[in-house]
């Protein structure tokens, strides 16, 4: 510890400046670990997080890269096995596991953005968002220079009640043996590595990524733990889609329940949605459903997943096992009619 940090502890308090006593803490028990003194490090900063000294809200606008995002406190519909991993991690967080930096891959849709919101709910903790675009400058060496700036920002902010979430990752990082790699964001590449080397095991890191494969692995390596959101059964997805129906048709007036219909359509899909897709077609299809048409929803999300083709065949339908009523709401047209196109074999 410097004479300068002792300057600025008394400085800052004497001002009542907590965000800049706090930062101040947190450059000396950095020092400290650095040198080898890892309980006086790990001592100063559960001071300072169990003192109630937390860096204002307002002071997030002063933040150059990191912004606070605003999240919702709904409940999050995952499947089993990965609703346990996100409850593990959360609780691997508040039990100071030496667990802080973890990378969520999947598909879009799949709910990694969202499993991140839900730990920092759990642990009441605000979200830091890393605006990916802001960092990339077309100058040679500035983006670099950018990524710097941006982990010395998240290293001076309160750990203890804050998750940084960098949401997908792979629009700055890319894998540095392709060949097809920029050689300017290779270098980039490498200073991310760098430094999330040097950053504080206590500051409570999420990515998130689409594109898992093309992962640099050296990155790959530095996260405590790797989460897959690729593991969800047709079971699950059917599940999910049952509940965003039954309480999208809660919110909707003119518009009443038919689950059996409703899974009928999901079972003879080859290809259900992710939980993200789904919901928007589930709440679109009802937003605009014909209001004389209690069922029209239905005919809606049909033609949404089956690609909104111009005609139904109504032929196909009953062969699937459609009943007469249930191709009048998909077909919209009435059951006597449907009786006699399917006599004689058409699309409608």
């Amino acid at each position: 510890m410097k004479k300068q940090n002792i300057i600025n502890l008394v400085k800052y308090h004497t001002e009542h400046n907590n965000a800049a006593f706090v930062s101040e803490v947190s450059e000396i028990a950095r020092e400290f670990d650095a040198n080898g003194d890892y309980e006086v490090a790990q001592y100063l900063m559960d001071l300072v997080s169990n003192a109630n000294v937390y860096i204002p809200q307002a002071n997030y606008r002063n933040l150059q890269f990191l912004e606070k995002l605003e999240y919702s406190s709904n409940p999050l519909m995952l499947p089993n096995v990965i609703e346990e991993d996100v409850i593990g991690i959360a609780r691997a967080i508040k039990n100071k596991a030496g667990m802080s930096k973890f990378l969520f891959y999947g598909a879009p849709g799949t709910g990694k953005t969202e499993s991140a919101f839900q730990i920092a709910r759990l642990l009441e903790r605000d979200i830091l968002s890393v605006p990916l675009e802001q960092l990339i400058d077309s100058r040679l060496g500035e983006t670099s220079k950018n990524v710097i700036k941006l982990f010395d920002e998240i290293n001076h902010v309160m750990y203890s009640k804050v998750i940084v979430i960098f949401d997908e990752l792979d629009a700055l990082v890319l894998n540095r043996s392709s060949a097809n790699d920029l050689r300017e964001m290779s270098r980039v590449t490498s200073t991310f590595l760098r430094q999330l080397d040097t950053l504080s095991d206590q500051i409570v890191v999420i990515a998130t990524t689409n594109l898992f494969e093309s992962f640099d692995k050296a990155l790959s390596r530095r996260f405590d733990a790797i989460v897959s959101f690729d593991r969800y059964s047709k079971e699950d997805l059917i599940e999910i889609a049952d509940a965003m129906l039954t309480s999208g048709i809660k919110k909707a007036v003119n518009s009443s329940q038919d689950m059996r219909l409703f899974n009928k359509i999901l079972n003879r899909l080859s290809e259900i949605p992710y939980p993200g897709d789904m919901k928007q077609i589930i709440k679109t299809s009802i937003a605009f459903s014909d209001e004389t048409s209690k069922y029209d929803y239905l005919r809606k999300v049909y033609l949404a997943l089956n690609g909104n083709p111009k005609n139904v065949d109504i032929q196909n339908l009953s062969e699937q096992g459609f009943t007469t009523r249930e191709i009048e709401i998909l077909a919209r047209i009435p059951k006597s009619s449907v009786s006699r196109k399917l006599n004689k074999g058409g699309t409608i």
